[in-house]
């Protein structure tokens, strides 16, 4: 089985897979909940913080998120729930004061620091510059004009990795994060060395209904192909879902042929009509979109993302389902709370979550049998950089027996995702089609994986080797999903 790479990951881990192991024995009440981070965190001696004591609370705010609470202190906001939050226990060690003099610094005769600061911030000592941080404003203008670039720029990687400004820094120099500005991408949450900033798990949720005798679906993301060992192959990590208590398990990569057949026709009228789309996969780049570039609205198309096509389907057969999406994306579970669209995922889960279940039920999915597999490589590709153009052009060949004049631009990272929304809202961004994705690389380097990213990589270009070659409009016509409706 896959093992977590470092101490973040594995303190997050650890109170998973404990929190698993209580629900799938009928025993999550108080006294067990409380007992954990003694467990967890034994003697005397610290392991990753100054204290045994200031890791025991941070591992009693990891159980409150675990359970689906937020940490002890926060108020819940009205509306949908805040996905990503930070804990406060463990929101330290980062540098408080952004810049620093380094020992780069000359002591030098004509002061450009000290004449630059607005604000009085820096004087001159026997060891050189020093920032008075109750006067610095964070300006940056002494690091510019330091002719030694003594001065450093220390951002929080919380804040660097935030492609959207949501990150601020308090009072209590903790960060917070801005829920007006937040697409849920988790950049935050990866980058964080400390692993303060963590998602709110939905994974007690998940159990409850699997051992309920409600019919209850998993729809894992093909992103989940690579995740857990070399010879764990979608077909194997189907039937170890399943063993879970899991009524069935579907592929959203079947999902993902929908959308690539419905995107292709929807984009085929934008272009007759000289008009431009977005995709709409990607629940990030969506609430990108949505926040920060409001009049492009109108361009993102109006098909659903595979995640909800795969839920309407299997409702569509059985009403009273309940469905559960996995896959190593945080957006999704903000999609999941997407009022706006009816028929998806009632529930989500993430690839570290389900680490954490298999483990606490003892399966190791490169170790049970294979199972039929439901989508084609081209929705098996959705999962990586450019797989949704590839999988729409190829949908559009399929139905135009031609391949067609269509300009396409794949955005791989958030990054490339802004750069190309800003050129498309001042009218000169030349591609007719543009697929965004906020993980560089795509969802399997999504914030909770839990493969070695390289690894990951490595194996899942093998796996989807592997594939057969059924087109899409074949694998659709095989699994009866023409009649379900495609529409947000």
């Amino acid at each position: 089985m896959v093992k977590v790479e470092n101490d973040a990951k594995k303190n997050k881990y650890q109170t998973l897979r404990r929190v698993a192991e209580l629900a799938f024995t009928d025993q999550v009440n108080e006294e067990h909940l409380e007992a954990i981070p003694g467990e967890l965190i034994q003697g005397s001696q610290p392991h990753f913080r100054c204290c045994v004591y200031k890791e025991r609370e941070i591992i009693r705010q990891r159980v409150r998120l675990a359970t689906g609470k937020l940490p002890s202190g926060m108020k819940e906001p009205e509306g949908r729930q805040n996905v990503i939050t930070v804990i406060p226990a463990a929101c330290e060690g980062c540098p408080i004061n952004r810049y620093r003099v380094t020992e780069n610094c000359q002591k030098c005769l004509a002061k450009k620091c000290m004449n630059a600061c607005p604000f009085g911030a820096i004087t001159m000592t026997g060891r050189g510059a020093y920032i008075d941080p109750d006067k610095c404003r964070e300006c940056g203008r002494c690091a510019q004009v330091c002719p030694y670039n003594a001065i450093a720029d220390l951002v929080r990687p919380c804040k660097r990795s935030c492609p959207v400004g949501a990150i601020s820094i308090n009072e209590d120099k903790l960060a917070e994060i801005q829920e007006e500005k937040c697409i849920s991408c988790g950049a935050c949450m990866r980058d964080c060395p400390f692993g303060a900033i963590s998602d709110r798990s939905y994974m007690l949720k998940a159990i409850e209904w699997i051992r309920s005798p409600y019919p209850t679906y998993a729809i894992i993301a093909p992103a989940l192909e690579g995740q857990f060992g070399p010879n764990a192959s979608m077909g194997k990590l189907k039937t170890a879902v399943k063993l879970l208590g899991f009524t069935d398990v579907i592929e959203v990569g079947l999902g993902a042929d929908a959308v690539a057949q419905h995107e292709a026709k929807e984009l085929l009228e934008r272009v007759e009509a000289g008009g431009k789309m977005t995709t709409s996969c990607c629940p990030a780049f969506v609430e990108l979109i949505r926040k920060h570039y409001h009049a492009l609205i109108p361009n993102m198309s109006h098909t659903v993302s595979p995640m909800v096509a795969t839920a309407r389907w299997i409702k569509e057969k059985e009403r009273d389902a309940r469905v559960v999406f996995i896959g190593p994306c945080v957006a999704k579970k903000t999609e999941c709370q997407d009022e706006t669209v009816e028929g998806g995922a009632d529930c989500v889960l993430t690839a570290e979550e389900l680490l954490a279940m298999f483990d606490a039920k003892r399966i190791d999915p490169e170790k049970c049998e294979d199972s039929q597999q439901d989508a084609s490589r081209y929705g098996k590709g959705f999962a990586q950089s450019g797989g949704v153009t590839g999988a729409v052009l190829q949908a559009l060949t399929e139905q135009l027996g031609t391949t067609p004049s269509i300009v396409a631009h794949r955005c791989d990272g958030a990054a490339e995702c802004k750069k190309a929304l800003a050129m498309l809202a001042s009218g000169k961004f030349p591609a007719d089609f543009i697929e965004g994705m906020a993980c560089i690389g795509g969802c399997g380097s999504g914030p909770a994986m839990v493969q070695n990213e390289r690894l990951y990589q490595q194996t899942r270009k093998k796996l989807l080797a592997e594939a057969d070659g059924r087109t899409i409009g074949e694998n659709l016509a095989q699994h009866g999903m023409e009649k379900i409706s495609m529409e947000r």
